[in-house]
């Protein structure tokens, strides 16, 4: 990244992570209307949703067999529908990707019916979103020289459409013209440390709400204390959507990732030996850390990221207690708990700041504080062999 500081946007510009957009009270732009989401009419345009992983964070729920992607957890629908949906508003079908591996291609199929089946990319081992996301611009670039690559996930809560349609168009006009590497950064609404964050610099353009600019460096996820100061001096989150040519992405890869970038040569005999050879990376340390392209958009719809439980105190309506019971879950004298009974029923009493989880095979109780800690207990239990 250069080295030099350039001007930072006004605190202003852009609505925090938890804080609504003018538009969001708008009922025609809600996530589940399409009533102005018509995809853009650029031919080139094609999305990639990341739809891999089990979402350990959501144990006991999630499980292998049935990963967080098709549970209901940022609304009454399974994630990967609400992500289709977001993809519809950009692209047709025709140029929609789903990657993720064989055993999750049934169950999708299972709630998305009408998605044809050359809308799913099966990739034959789970290797990070670096060699995932090469190996999709490598296949868009075959199919389409000029093709510009929006990447979104499977586990994000975004509204309006209408906004977030209109920052991932900046992005991508932006990746054409400038051939730069975008991310879409949401300005923070509180210091955390799972998030990568975004130094803006100069701003390099504007549509609507959306604010673009150069990145001056890319921070992957801070100790608490840094992180602190990042939000202190106005730096965004990244929420990674990623927004660039397939061309320029593979021409990074060359120049910073050559662990990935030896590998690719490989896909001329099939996807297999690929993701047999290439080591394990993420696309924020592979690539985005490393280039001297990187721009952002910021962001001006709602976002957040659905990584585990206590995401869903953000994505779901507490009671007036502030407890968030879903399922056959009650809370009596209680308050701060999130309760999810996916089987049978829970009752609370008396009990503050829990997470509680009922499955038909576990019931995990913790502290809210500690429900980052999920993938931590799950290595506890399996060294003892209790998981």
């Amino acid at each position: 990244m250069p080295a030099s500081k350039k001007s930072s946007p006004r605190a202003d510009e852009h609505p925090r992570a938890g804080e609504r957009s003018r538009a969001e009270d708008a009922p025609a732009t809600d996530e589940h209307s399409r009533a102005e989401d018509a995809p853009a009419t650029d031919e080139h345009l094609w999305v990639v949703v990341l739809a891999g992983g089990v979402g350990s964070r959501f144990w006991p729920l999630s499980t292998p067999d049935r990963p967080k992607q098709l549970l209901p957890l940022a609304s009454e629908r399974p994630l990967i529908v609400d992500a289709v949906e977001r993809a519809r508003a950009l692209v047709p079908d025709q140029r929609l990707r789903i990657l993720a591996g064989e055993h999750l291609a049934a169950p999708f199929r299972s709630v998305l019916p009408d998605l044809p089946s050359s809308s799913y990319w099966i990739e034959p081992r789970a290797r990070g979103t670096a060699p995932v996301l090469a190996w999709a611009a490598w296949r868009l670039a075959r199919l389409d020289p000029d093709a510009v690559m929006v990447s979104l996930h499977a586990d994000h809560l975004i509204r309006p459409l209408a906004l977030f349609r209109e920052s991932v168009e900046l992005a991508a006009s932006l990746a054409r013209s400038r051939e730069m590497l975008l991310s879409i950064g949401v300005r923070p609404d509180r210091p955390d440390t799972g998030y990568g964050y975004l130094e803006p610099g100069a701003s390099i353009g504007r549509a609507g709400n959306a604010v673009a600019h150069e990145v001056e460096a890319f921070h992957e996820k801070p100790d608490a204390v840094t992180a602190a100061r990042y939000v202190e001096e106005g730096y965004f989150w990244n929420t990674g959507i990623f927004v660039w040519k397939a061309g320029v992405l593979l021409d990074e890869i060359a120049r910073h990732a050559p662990e990935i970038a030896r590998h690719l040569p490989l896909l001329e005999g099939g996807d297999a030996p690929f993701f047999e050879a290439v080591p394990v990376n993420v696309i924020d340390r592979a690539i985005m850390e490393r280039s001297e392209r990187v721009g952002m958009v910021g962001a001006s719809f709602h976002w957040d990221d659905v990584g585990g439980w206590e995401s869903l105190s953000r994505t779901r309506e507490p009671d007036a207690d502030g407890n968030v019971l879903l399922g056959e879950a009650h809370a009596i004298g209680s308050r701060d708990n999130i309760v999810y009974a996916d089987e049978g029923s829970v009752v609370l009493y008396g009990t503050d700041g829990l997470v509680v989880v009922r499955t038909g095979e576990t019931t995990v109780v913790l502290p809210r504080d500690k429900a980052g800690d999920m993938k931590a207990l799950l290595a506890a239990l399996e060294m003892r062999g209790d998981a």
